[in-house]
């Protein structure tokens, strides 16, 4: 018998109240008693979203829903701003592309963050630009982008400001309608602490009257019929009950803690975390713009990081990440988002100092854990 540690950046740990729930006897969706718990929980997104716009929620995946953002907004043949920077960038510019959609793409050396004066150069020299697609948090690098800078930038424009909020919503903050973000889109795998299988994505009057003239096909993903939906807190298509149940718990339990102390505690654990990856020799990839969703480490010469990874989660029962596309083998992701404490953390790093030692890498044993839980001390 093994225990299990989730420390990936999706999906992530549940709590026992959202397992539970979806214990819960189901509920058939055109009822009353379905359009409390609906209503619930479209309310909470809004106080996680920090906006006053409406937020549907959809039976996706967070790409679904970042999908629902770009044939809402546009038309084939339309030009938008992409900032690529990993992998989930390039995503919005491989969807834009799948609708006939030019992509401009200010393409950023992985492991740093979009530099906003950039975006407004590019703004600048094409007024035709309709939508600027970028992310809060590039889970692939672990980089976090200065959206409130962005949306300064985008806000005097024509153009509307798209984040991708999928692995950041509910972990560090993002005030939706304060930092001038007209599409948010965001996924229940994360922060949000739910099993995959829910997209969520608000739209600002902005956005909206972009949406009046969008030409790109759709049905599934049309926020009309959505908003028609919702008109009788309803959805247009059968919703995901059990997880919009989950949903309603995960979000009571949000507000029960509140936003600032959540953020305050995803720090807390990113800086233990990258104190403790220092202590053992190991560098950051993204010193200068690291998120406090994941930590993406470098792997050590000589060390086989898939073979790490593999090893800590198949011997040892502690899931990390690897690394993506050209970071494959390069770098390590460990998350701490969601339902994670410090003893999460503490477990994981002991892991991988457990398997980094196996693995050769020369450092002295316990000083990961012993940086982590000096850091966690400092912040009690």
């Amino acid at each position: 018998m093994r225990k299990n540690y989730l420390l990936t950046p999706g999906p992530t740990p549940l709590p026992p109240e959202v397992c539970l729930a979806m214990a819960r006897p189901i509920v058939h969706h055109r009822t009353p008693q379905f359009q409390v718990i609906l209503k619930e929980a479209t309310e909470g997104l809004k106080y996680v979203f920090q906006t006053k716009n409406d937020v549907y929620t959809l039976a996706s995946s967070g790409t679904g829903a970042m999908e629902a953002a770009v044939v809402n907004l546009l038309s084939p043949g339309d030009t938008v701003l992409v900032i690529q920077g990993g992998k989930f960038g390039e995503r919005w510019t491989e969807i834009c592309k799948s609708y006939c959609i030019n992509a401009e793409v200010i393409d950023v050396e992985w492991g740093k963050a979009v530099d906003p004066s950039e975006i407004q150069k590019r703004l600048k020299a094409n007024p035709k630009i309709k939508a600027v697609f970028t992310t809060l948090c590039e889970t692939s690098t672990g980089v976090v982008n200065d959206i409130e800078a962005i949306g300064k930038v985008v806000k005097d424009t024509e153009a509307v400001l798209v984040v991708d909020a999928i692995s950041g919503l509910g972990a560090i903050d993002l005030k939706t309608d304060a930092w001038f973000c007209d599409i948010v889109v965001s996924g229940s795998q994360k922060g949000l602490m739910l099993p995959p299988g829910l997209g969520f994505i608000s739209l600002s009057p902005k956005a909206e009257k972009l949406s009046e003239s969008s030409k790109c096909p759709k049905y599934y993903f049309s926020l009309k019929a959505a908003k028609k939906a919702w008109a009788q807190t309803d959805t247009p298509f059968t919703p995901a009950i059990t997880l919009i149940v989950a949903l309603s718990e995960a979000l009571k339990m949000v507000k029960e803690d509140g936003l600032e102390k959540i953020f305050l505690r995803h720090k807390k654990m990113a800086d233990a975390t990258r104190a403790a990856v220092k202590a053992l020799g190991l560098e950051l990839f993204a010193p200068s713009a690291s998120s406090d969703v994941v930590t993406a480490v470098k792997v050590p010469a000589g060390i086989d990081g898939e073979k790490l990874v593999k090893t800590m989660r198949d011997t040892y029962g502690v899931t990390i990440a690897g690394g993506q596309a050209e970071l494959r083998g390069r770098v390590i992701r460990v998350a701490h988002m969601g339902y994670i404490e410090e003893f999460d953390v503490i477990i994981g790093i002991s892991c991988l100092e457990k398997v980094l030692k196996q693995m050769g890498h020369k450092f002295e044993l316990g000083a990961g854990v012993k940086a982590a839980e000096e850091m966690f001390a400092r912040k009690a």
